[in-house]
């Protein structure tokens, strides 16, 4: 019985390093590493921490130490403006990206562009890329495969980005005031295969949502591919449950109704029966969790306006990820109760990020929201 029981303890820690991405983590590659961040801006070999302080912008806390003494350890964007946070040429993997943003998340937008595109493929909030979209402050922990949050605004990536000739990440400040950024992205040069698909990701946001109308996640999808993961940020209006809508997933010329159909959006991001959700003193309280292909949150923020509960859900498709050969396009309805035990569509906010991989060339997204349909509105401002 101990052999046995030794036997199980092999394998499942054989399964589990697997999962982790371990496997084959000693084989040698023929690939080289590097890393941008604002010490090195190039990735060059041999060329961090070479910022003067003449042009380092912490010089002032450097002032008595010099060059190579942390003297440029982040950037500041200007309001309206874009910056450049990164260029690659060559092919090669952003394999991981630390980031802390300082500023207004949902005004800060992460743009991704691959070989030779005049159009992203990845438009996203810097918040809600890393699952964090309730703003500075209200970061959730997350500790997933893909995605991790940690204390206090700790944000990381480790999406697979591949590309083949040249790679460009910048951010734009649509905010009125002055943000700064600590960042690091980390990448290897190698080569990658002629048919190697693209890292795509694309926002949404509906505040408030037509009544009895469905949200759309994501549309116009088109060419081959595999999606990987939503994060989903929920405002309610409406006292009590507020996640009876179902999630369908229409492929490869569905029309009315889907392929994929599930059965309720706390279902869709794998809790159950409103995820926990106990009275106490007469008051819901939610259990929020976080593992490494799901994950459920709510912000507790007396600022922000409108709102009975705010929350954030994702769901990481990397075992089970929705293939498609033509077109995708991905609805979420929102759903209560009403009296008689009858469904109630609900007015909420919602927010998504969806993630996919695909072969380019891929559909131009839909314009990006002005300023003003981003912010996320607090009280008294």
């Amino acid at each position: 019985m101990k052999k046995l029981l030794v036997i199980i303890f092999i394998i499942g820690g054989v399964l589990m390093a697997q999962s982790n991405g371990l496997k084959g983590l000693y084989n040698l590659a023929d690939a080289k590493t590097r890393s941008i961040s604002p010490e090195n801006f190039t990735g060059e070999k041999g060329s961090g921490g070479m910022a003067t302080l003449e042009e380092g912008s912490a010089a002032k806390a450097a002032r008595n130490l010099g060059q190579g003494w942390k003297v440029n350890p982040y950037i500041r964007i200007e309001q309206n403006q874009t910056f450049t946070l990164g260029v690659i040429e060559g092919s090669g993997i952003i394999n991981h990206i630390w980031m802390t943003p300082v500023g207004d998340y949902r005004l800060m937008i992460f743009r991704f562009y691959w070989d030779d595109e005049t159009e992203p493929s990845v438009e996203v909030p810097v918040g809600d890329f890393f699952a964090a979209g309730w703003g500075m402050k209200n970061e959730p922990k997350i500790n997933s495969s893909t995605v991790a949050v940690n204390p206090r605004s700790g944000f990381n990536s480790y999406w697979q980005m591949p590309f083949r000739k040249r790679c460009k990440v910048t951010m734009e400040n649509m905010s009125e005031k002055q943000i700064t950024v600590y960042y690091q992205i980390d990448y290897s040069l190698e080569a990658i295969e002629e048919n190697t698909p693209y890292f795509h990701a694309q926002f949404r946001r509906v505040n408030k949502l037509p009544f009895k109308e469905v949200y759309t996640i994501v549309d116009g999808i088109k060419g081959k591919g595999q999606y990987v993961g939503t994060y989903l940020a929920h405002g309610a209006r409406k006292s009590g449950w507020w996640g009876e809508g179902e999630i369908k997933f229409y492929m490869d010329g569905d029309k009315e109704f889907p392929t994929i159909c599930g059965t309720g959006e706390e279902d869709y991001f794998c809790g159950s029966y409103g995820y926990n959700d106990r009275k106490i003193d007469g008051k819901t309280h939610y259990d929020s969790f976080s593992s490494l292909y799901t994950g459920f949150y709510e912000v507790e923020d007396p600022e922000i306006d409108d709102f009975v509960g705010v929350f954030g859900q994702y769901r990481w498709h990397v075992v089970d990820p929705v293939r498609f050969d033509e077109d995708l396009r991905i609805t979420i309805q929102s759903l209560g109760w009403q009296t008689g035990g009858e469904y109630l569509p609900l007015e909420d906010d919602l927010a998504s990020v969806a993630y996919w991989y695909q072969l380019e060339p891929h559909n131009p997204f839909p314009p990006f929201p002005p300023a003003k349909k981003l912010i996320i509105k607090k009280k008294n401002k």
